[in-house]
């Protein structure tokens, strides 16, 4: 069987996390979308907070001018950012939960049960043309009612995957249960959340896997070997258990 190109989508918001710890343009997220893309990203994403920790407005315009692969526009639910992203007009909307005390996103988006109060927001983001994601977490009542309200992708949180040894065989196995349900129910499957060097190659293997989207992790390699390297060593990984 022909298993999908696997992607790799590369976050850039913590470049804006460094610049705005002394204020200024310096390090520039544009730059690093741009050499993120240079060194073989598939896509990039960028989170715009409402508090604007990291990325500002403005990067969200200028990102989207500067690259040449597709855009995923993480936010919250709210009419702000919905008004944001369709005057942005990325490829995908990335819809993720997010409390002003959480240092970065902790879990994933509960939509079963919620589907009416966020319906209206999704239906904005299908109208406009753009795709519309859900970053869940690996359960079935979340995936169905993904399914439900009409999400072209699911992201699955795979943070517990990543930071809980003891409990990483059996979480694993829920990802790639998850997977297997959104391919059946015709969603495309992305994972992400605390992906690193020793973490991507199990969820990689994942064959419903269309995408993973990884930032924090490959941001601070890049401080010591340099975007190019990093990603490539990524990729690298990425493609000894899923081929290109």
């Amino acid at each position: 069987m022909s298993l999908p190109h696997l992607r790799l989508g590369v976050n850039i918001a913590h470049v804006a996390t460094v610049r705005n710890a002394r204020g200024g343009t310096h390090p520039d997220p544009v730059r690093a979308a741009m050499a993120a893309e240079a060194a073989g990203a598939d896509g990039i994403t960028a989170h715009l907070r409402e508090d604007r920790r990291h990325i500002r407005d403005a990067d969200m315009y200028a990102i989207k001018q500067a690259i040449t692969v597709p855009l995923n526009f993480e936010m919250a639910a709210t009419d702000e950012m919905i008004d944001i992203a369709l005057d942005v007009k990325p490829n995908a909307a990335c819809i993720v939960p997010e409390r002003r005390e959480e240092v970065t996103t902790e879990g994933g988006l509960a939509v079963a049960g919620r589907e009416s109060e966020l319906e209206p927001y999704f239906a904005r983001i299908r109208h406009a043309g753009i795709r519309l994601s859900l970053f869940i977490e690996p359960s079935e009542a979340e995936i169905r009612a993904a399914a439900a309200v009409g999400a072209d992708i699911i992201e699955l949180h795979t943070g517990r995957y990543c930071h809980d040894e003891s409990g990483r065989t059996a979480e694993l196995e829920r990802i790639i249960k998850a997977a297997e349900l959104a391919a059946s129910l015709g969603v495309e499957c992305h994972g992400g959340h605390g992906l690193d060097f020793a973490t991507v190659g199990a969820i990689a293997a994942i064959p419903q896997m269309h995408e993973l989207n990884i930032g924090h992790f490959l941001m601070g390699e890049a401080m010591f070997s340099g975007m190019d390297k990093a990603i490539a060593e990524m990729r690298r990984l990425m493609n000894e258990v899923r081929p290109s």
